[in-house]
């Protein structure tokens, strides 16, 4: 018995000291996956929402060693009467308005700072369309109609095997994704287990088989598809986004401060919604959007693109809210109204007529309920309408 008691303790030790050598040799693993099932926990959201880099792996994005371009501060606006109460129960983080290319407005909160270079989900997929529509007009993709696997040919035979480049701009790939965010088991939380655990995007892409319509015959929001569009550039190109973001759309605009991206474990950069940028430098881009991709002198994106980018082309349901290549546009918006949009709240509102760019970041956790969309779209139009007196 005794023999038999003290093979059992060492069996049981060695099994402990194994345990722990695989915790210390998994040890980052595990702490982004940990991570990840907090990540949007009440009292780290606001603070893991400017510390992405912290816990997950990143790349930056240089930003060149140019001048930063000028934001200048204008004239300052009177908020509408319901600002403040929508700020608290939105959690808003920041609120960054421009008027005409100035600042008339600029607020932090929850503790936030302008230096904080913020997450902004699928905020980054509008940035995504801005590069490709550069990399378009540089011929280095040929056309729209083109399929994926032409220029990403490990996605052949997977569910993406038919769709073209326009469709997957488009959110119309017809492919099997859920991407519900309170289901730990949905497709995009998987996803992001292969983020945090230092996976491969690009292997997750291809191992997706099964598809709910024709490519091009409806629309439906799929964030795997920026994925995509990103894996179609790095195809077409021969080089990562990152670099090619850097060089095509970061160093021309002059940003305050080195974005990064979010990457998994190969480097990739997750480009549906790894991006993190200043609230001002968001401010920028947006800026350079509204003047149909020319900023400081330059044609940056080419304003053809930016026209058919922010065109509702996608076969959404008819009264709902329309989509282009990969920016929102509001239902009853006119023509140069638009939005990038990104979850708990990150949103990029530009009204070319009346000259507005809105930037607000958030960790509102209630942004899933009904109507909050369109609260926030309310707001907004009702702060273009105060820049007005």
């Amino acid at each position: 018995m005794r023999i038999v008691l003290k093979w059992i303790l060492r069996v049981g030790f060695a099994l402990i000291i194994a345990a722990l050598l695989v915790g210390f040799w998994k040890r980052e693993e595990i702490t982004r996956l940990l991570v990840v099932n907090s990540l949007f926990d009440e009292d780290r959201i606001v603070s893991n929402f400017s510390n992405m880099e912290g816990a997950f792996l990143h790349r930056d994005i240089p930003k060149g060693d140019g001048p930063v371009s000028p934001l200048p501060v204008g004239a300052q606006m009177v908020m509408p009467d319901t600002y403040a109460s929508w700020v608290t129960e939105r959690s808003v983080t920041s609120v960054l308005v421009l008027k005409n290319g100035e600042i008339v407005h600029e607020a932090y909160y929850l503790g936030t700072a302008p230096d904080d270079r913020r997450i902004s989900w699928s905020v980054s997929k509008s940035y995504v369309s801005a590069l490709f529509g550069i990399l378009v007009a540089e011929g280095a993709i040929a056309s729209l109609d083109d399929p994926v696997t032409k220029y990403a040919p490990t996605l052949a035979g997977g569910a993406y095997d038919g769709a073209s480049v326009l469709n997957v701009l488009q959110m119309s790939s017809g492919i099997t994704f859920d991407e519900d965010y309170l289901d730990y088991e949905s497709d995009i939380n998987r996803m992001g287990r292969v983020l945090a655990l230092g996976g491969k995007m690009d292997d997750f892409a291809a191992g997706l088989t099964e598809t709910f319509a024709e490519p091009g015959e409806t629309w439906k929001y799929t964030s795997i598809d920026t994925h995509v569009v990103g894996m179609v550039a790095r195809g077409a190109t021969g080089r990562d986004i990152p670099d090619l973001m850097s060089e095509k759309l970061i160093e021309p605009l002059g940003l305050e401060q080195t974005p990064l991206y979010l990457t998994d474990g190969v480097g990739v950069a997750f480009v549906l919604g790894g991006l993190n940028i200043t609230t001002r430098d968001y401010a920028r881009f947006g800026q350079m959007i509204l003047q149909n991709g020319e900023w400081q002198g330059q044609q940056v994106v080419p304003k053809d693109w930016i026209a058919a980018s922010t065109t509702p082309s996608a076969r959404t349901e008819p009264g709902r809210i329309g989509y282009g290549y990969q920016w929102w546009i509001p239902v009853g918006a006119k023509p140069g109204q638009f939005m990038g949009r990104g979850i708990y709240g990150q949103y990029l509102y530009i009204d070319q007529s009346a000259g507005v760019v809105i930037v607000t970041t958030g960790a509102d956790r209630q942004f899933r309920e009904d109507g909050v969309n369109e609260r926030n779209i309310s707001m907004f139009r009702d702060i273009v309408e105060a820049t007005k007196d």
